[in-house]
């Protein structure tokens, strides 16, 4: 069967990433490339061997090459040009977060419905060996029941003019940038929704948010359920890490959100018992109180991790399989997104 054909709309960092990533792709190739300066658009062509460049969205729309879009222009912009490529007999795959706002993300998937194709937000993450291998070790029960998810995703820049993060016109800010890849992932190893949901943040004078703490409770797997926080910025360091803890023990994946491609790593960790608790428990818990035990579990991956995310895709588009990221799973994300945003006083 022949490759799915891609194009992508802009030639941002996100673009040139994909680009080089799926140049080891075994069922994806980039056909063209379109940008709203011809130049920019043939130098990106150059760079990546892409045979078609166009000078315009709407030409790239045009292209009987090009049977999918990849999507990684600003928020702002995802809805209308997922729309048009849609209506145009493309598929689309677009970067997270997938809309500006949940009544966004609706009409984007209905769209898809009316004409008859796939849409898939291009949370990556998802597609990574090492991210399966977690979650099935989670649900095989190797830390016994989950009641805690936490992690972080920040990053320090002094960049602020000309940045898209903090532009609050293109739907901008830490939530949309990195927050969502935490929310997500809470939901996606806890396997359910949250009853209650809280966010503060702290706003930039761009009028975006630069920092956002947060915390969700799920009703899963105990009578008190699991409870999920996390941190997010743009101008403050994090180790960047998630951490899942359970009744018998606890997982830590130092680099989830973009690891290496070889030897990825996550560890299954426990911890001593406080030196008060009695003798008198069972022998699978009193085994834990001899001291802090490590194992150490390493992940490959056969192909670059933007490969992964495109040929997963194009399984979807070709082999009709589900998505790596269903439509129910994008609307929970934005639906959370929008409540997180309001409650720290910003809204798009």
């Amino acid at each position: 069967m022949p490759p799915l054909r891609f194009g992508i709309l802009g030639t941002g960092n996100i673009a040139r990433q994909f680009a080089l990533g799926v140049a080891g792709a075994s069922r994806s190739v980039i056909t063209a490339v379109a940008s709203r300066s011809i130049d920019k658009a043939r130098q990106f062509a150059a760079a990546h061997n892409i045979p078609h460049a166009h000078g315009s969205y709407d030409a790239m729309l045009a292209d009987p090459n090009v049977d999918a879009i990849y999507l990684s222009l600003p928020n702002s912009m995802h809805c209308q040009w997922t729309l048009q490529s849609l209506e145009a007999g493309k598929h689309v795959l677009c970067e997270k977060p997938l809309a500006a706002n949940l009544d966004q993300a609706h009409r984007m998937f209905d769209a898809a419905r009316r004409t008859n194709r796939v849409l898939v937000e291009a949370f990556m993450y998802r597609c990574f060996p090492l991210m399966q291998q977690v979650r099935q070790a989670v649900r095989d029960g190797a830390i016994g029941r989950l009641r805690l998810v936490r992690c972080s995703f920040n990053y320090f820049t002094s960049k602020i003019d000309g940045n898209v993060r903090f532009d609050a016109s293109l739907a901008g800010g830490a939530l949309m940038d990195i927050g969502c890849y935490c929310i997500d992932f809470a939901r996606l190893m806890i396997g359910a929704e949250p009853t209650e949901i809280q966010a503060r943040g702290v706003i930039h004078p761009s009028g975006v948010d630069e920092m956002v703490v947060a915390f969700m409770t799920f009703p899963n797997q105990t009578p008190q359920g699991v409870l999920a926080s996390f941190t997010c910025g743009m101008r403050a360091h994090a180790d960047n890490s998630a951490y899942l803890c359970g009744s018998d023990g606890y997982i830590v994946i130092p680099i989830p959100w973009k690891p290496p491609a070889k030897n990825a790593i996550w560890e299954l960790r426990t911890m001593p018992r406080p030196q008060s608790e009695t003798l008198s428990e069972p022998p699978r818990v009193a085994a834990m109180s001899s001291g802090p035990t490590q194992k150490q579990f390493t992940v490959d991956t056969d192909k670059p991790l933007f490969a992964l995310e495109a040929d997963a895709f194009a399984a979807v588009v070709l082999d009709g399989t589900t998505p790596f990221i269903t439509e129910a799973d994008s609307i929970a994300d934005m639906t959370i997104l929008d409540t997180m945003r309001k409650q720290i006083g910003l809204k798009y």
